[in-house]
């Protein structure tokens, strides 16, 4: 690993982990030379002990408050200008990740075989069963809603924030597209599906200890709802409509306006025949139920294509 360190950077974002910083950062210089720290306007100061006595470690001070991810992004604008490095892990500040992994991340991309790899929770049992069961089951219909958004479908657990990203895969990257927020992780795995980036994931850990999460619980259903359906919306333009057109296009334009015709067809002269009183003729009912299952064939059609299409991660 001695030989690699100078081509791995870790970014980690830090906002009230005073008290785990120190340790995440001694056990993060046995993996790298560039480690940023980025301080997203916290109101618990960095150790003074910490920022003393290393001299391998960059602090980055934002002004504002920008979110896990914001603070993630600053980091990644900083690291892609160091020009021995070639791969960036995230790493987060409250010791809840095990460094023990950070090999196995970088390796994949550094070997050119992956420009993404992630962790995944869900693949060890052992650690699955330690997983509170509010983690457990939202993580469960999130990373469903999360395959369909981001074209990942053989990806799950999209809301690990321990992954390794190649410096060439991010610097083309959109990264206004990607989420200050929670949603983070999830948006930046969207915006590789344009690079058709190839994505590995690894079985690990979670670690719980007792610190508090500054995560809003409450509020994340409606925060990932709105913006997975924002995401898959425009993955569904951008990848069909606007740079490919294909078979799947087809299977969604006349899926869909077979599908909406038959039932706005069946619907109208349900209503027109219902107002006079009589009954809707058999032949008018069968070419709205035909026109509805031609359509709703073509649909499934287009998320089997869909389904085919996710990037190939071998």
């Amino acid at each position: 690993m001695d030989t690699t360190k100078s081509k791995i950077g870790i970014v980690i974002p830090f906002f009230n982990a005073s008290a785990q910083i120190e340790k995440v950062v001694q056990k993060a210089l046995q993996y790298s030379d560039h480690i940023v720290i980025v301080d997203d306007k916290s109101p618990e100061q960095l150790p003074e002990s910490l920022l003393k006595s290393l001299n391998k470690v960059m602090v980055l001070n934002l002004s504002e408050n920008l979110g896990v991810g914001g603070a993630t992004k600053k980091g990644f604008s900083y690291l892609e200008t160091v020009p021995s490095v070639k791969v960036i892990v995230k790493l987060d500040a409250d010791d809840q990740m095990d460094t023990d992994y950070i090999p196995q991340l970088v390796t994949p991309i550094l070997n050119f075989t992956a420009d993404f790899v992630k962790g995944n929770r869900f693949r060890d049992f052992r650690a699955l069963k330690t997983m509170p069961w509010p983690r457990r089951f939202g993580n469960l219909f999130l990373s469903f809603l999360s395959k369909v958004a981001t074209g990942y479908w053989n990806c799950f657990d999209f809301n690990n924030g321990f992954f390794a990203i190649s410096k060439k895969s991010l610097k083309l990257m959109d990264k206004n597209s990607i989420a200050n927020n929670y949603f983070f992780e999830t948006s930046l795995i969207a915006e590789l599906y344009y690079q058709k980036a190839k994505i590995k994931e690894i079985a690990m850990p979670a670690i719980y200890g007792d610190e508090k999460s500054n995560m809003k619980v409450f509020k994340m259903p409606f925060l990932f709802s709105v913006n997975l359906f924002k995401k898959f919306i425009s993955r569904i333009w951008k990848g069909y409509f606007v740079y490919d057109f294909n078979i799947g296009t087809l299977y969604i334009v006349f899926g869909h306006l077979l599908f909406f015709g038959g039932v706005i067809y069946g619907g109208i002269n349900w209503y027109d025949y219902a107002s006079k009183d009589l009954s809707t003729p058999v032949g008018t009912i069968m070419i709205s139920a035909l026109l509805i299952i031609l359509g709703f064939q073509l649909i499934l059609q287009a998320i089997q294509f869909d389904v085919f299409k996710t990037p190939n991660n071998d």
